[in-house]
Parts: structure tokens; sequence; C-alpha cells
């Protein structure tokens, strides 16, 4: 279980993270509208892949996220995909924060980075949200379905976003893609990884549509008001075109895999909670997005914990090559093998023998 303390708020940013201040203050000074004054820098403690920090001015404060330093894996960590997300959907009204500016340049700060204003509100890192009423976790829950049925309803070539993914089957995609990023970071041999690269692309499901797909769509990757409105969706960086089925999937996901103190759930007494039940939501969702029903779930499951192994996987590699950006990286690390067997279990499910 991870202690919220740990994830809350901002710590002084760690010797490994520095970088030139007086350089990123030259590039806010000539790049982003309204900066002036002096900054102060420290670094959000909650586990990002991608590092962020929070900028302080007399005027204003901002957002500065930034690829790892060191060598990266290829795809990995895409800041400027990020960028244009959140740059695009801002001014439909849909709540992301206002992207103020992408430097691509390694020279400035040591690594590609972008800004982005500060949205204020909570993150709920544990999806039980213990503090809550019953009617406040029921109308968080709501809003988590509503704003996730709110991004697949935007049309990609409305906002600029018609090339931001490949044409063709999305999961063959991401099947082939994470099979790759896995191959790429392996440290150990995990059978159950191996089964379901056999698996997964032999029993691709028919494609549900093509939308906006966040990748990481989960209650911590959102910022909420007190009343339970979503102020800001984060953490974009496995955003991009394709399968709805995808991001719902992996938000319902949380109902079924045991309770950590994190965005899973199962195990818990949601009813009592006023957490509303898998079938009510997705069925809030189909009302909400025209679906007549939501499909199976167990190959989707098994997919994206096999995705999340394979992230993790990552992770694990950076931490032993030691340019893992958060301080539980070594702890997220012990993962990988978990998550594979979990994911083998609903591959089963779905009929892997």
């Amino acid at each position: 279980m991870i202690d919220e303390a740990d994830q809350v708020g901002t710590m002084p940013v760690p010797d490994s993270d520095r970088f030139d201040e007086a350089a990123l203050a030259l590039w806010l000074r000539t790049n982003v509208d309204g900066y002036s004054g002096g900054l102060a820098l420290s670094r959000f403690k909650g586990g990002q892949s991608n590092p962020t920090y929070r900028i302080d001015t007399p005027a204003k404060s901002y957002v500065l996220r930034r690829k790892p330093f060191g060598e990266l894996l290829p795809s990995a960590h895409a800041v400027d995909r990020e960028y244009r997300v959140i740059a695009a959907l801002h001014p439909t009204g849909f709540p992301v924060p206002r992207a103020f500016g992408l430097c691509e340049d390694e020279g400035v700060i040591g690594a590609a980075f972008y800004v982005m204003e500060l949205v204020e509100g909570r993150t709920y890192w544990d999806g039980a949200i213990p503090a809550a009423s019953p009617a406040e976790r029921s109308a968080v829950y709501n809003e988590l379905v509503d704003v996730l049925a709110r991004l697949h309803a935007i049309e990609p070539a409305a906002v600029g976003l018609a090339d931001y993914g490949r044409p063709g089957n999305f999961f063959e995609r991401q099947v082939n893609r994470w099979t790759r990023q896995y191959e790429a970071s392996r440290t150990d041999d995990v059978p159950e990884m191996d089964r379901l690269i056999a698996f997964l692309p032999a029993t691709l499901p028919a494609q549900q549509g093509s939308t906006i797909v966040h990748g990481d769509y989960r209650i911590d990757n959102l910022i909420f008001a007190n009343d339970g409105t979503a102020q800001a969706v984060l953490d974009w960086e496995l955003s991009t075109l394709g399968d709805p089925m995808a991001d719902l999937a992996y938000l319902l996901m949380n109902w079924a895999m045991p309770y950590e103190g994190r965005a899973a759930l199962g195990g818990l007494d949601i009813e009592a909670l006023g957490i509303p039940a898998l079938a009510v939501l997705a069925e809030r969702y189909c009302v909400a997005s025209g679906r007549s029903a939501v499909p199976p779930l167990d190959w989707y499951f098994a997919f994206n914990l096999f995705r999340l192994a394979g992230i993790v996987q990552g992770i694990r590699k950076r931490v032993i090559d030691g340019n893992a950006a958060s301080a539980q990286a070594a702890e997220m690390a012990k993962q990988v093998e978990p998550l594979a067997q979990a994911a083998w279990s609903f591959a089963v499910k779905a009929g892997a023998e």
C-alpha cells in the first residue's frame, strides 16, 4: 500500500533531477506569453514516468514536464505528444491544463520538456476516497465516466488530431508496440509474458470505433474540485487515436483488481462506499456515448495488464540503468511478475489454454 503523503504535493528537486534554472528562465521569457520575474523550482512527489516540476514566479505558477535524462526506449516519454493533445483539447472546453510552450531542444535543460498551467484541486490517489461521503464518491465516479465519454465524443479531425494515430486495427498495433517495448527492456524471463505475446495477437477483438484515447485513464490521473467536477485530466503520454474500449476497459479493470490503496477497488464493499458498480458505470458510459452495450471485458483486461507489465518492465530497466524518475520506482519495478500473472488469469477467462 502506498502512503498518500508520499504522492501529494512537492519536494525539493533531488540532485539527480536538477538542471540549469537560468537556461529555463531565459527560455520561459522568450517562449511563454506573460512570463516575468524569477522562479522557484520544486518537484511533484507523485510517481510519473516523466519528471514533473512546479514553477513558482511572483505572478503565476506553472507546471513543467520533461523526458527523463539518459538513454530511453524508442517512442517512450513522448512529451511532444502530451503537449500536442492538451493544446488541441483545451480550446474545446475539455478539462485539460492550458499548454504554454514545448521545447524539443535538449540543449536547454538536458531533455525535451513542455510547460502548462498549474490546475488547483484534489487528486485522489486512493480509489476508495477514504475521507469522502458515499454521495461524494458517487459524484466523483460518475464524473470520471462522463468525462471519458466526452473525450471519446470529440472528433479528432475537428481539433487537428486526424493524424494523431495510425490507421488499422488499434489493438493489433498496441499488442505489437508493447511486445517490442517489453522485449527492448527485458531483464528477466517471465513465462506469462511469453504466453501473452502468443495469445493476444491471435485473438484480437473487433474494433469498436476510433476516437482520441487517453491511454492511462484512472482516478489518480485527474484533478477534481470539491464538488466532484473534473478540473483537469493529466498524463497524456500514452494517448493516441484508437478503440475507445481501451480506455473504458482500463478504467473498469479497477473493479476487478484487488484493492491496494490505489485505483483498484476489488474486495471493497463498494455499495456501502457509494461507488457505482462496474455494470452501472458501463451502462452510464453506453448511454452517454450512444452505444448499445460493452463487449465482454476479459480480453481487454488481459491486454491492459500485459501493457502495464510492459510499462513496469521499462521502469525496472530504468532502475537498473539508474535513470528512474520516481522514488517509488524500485518498489514499482517488482510488480512485473504479479501483473503478468494477473493478465494471464484474464486471458484464461477469455479462452487461453
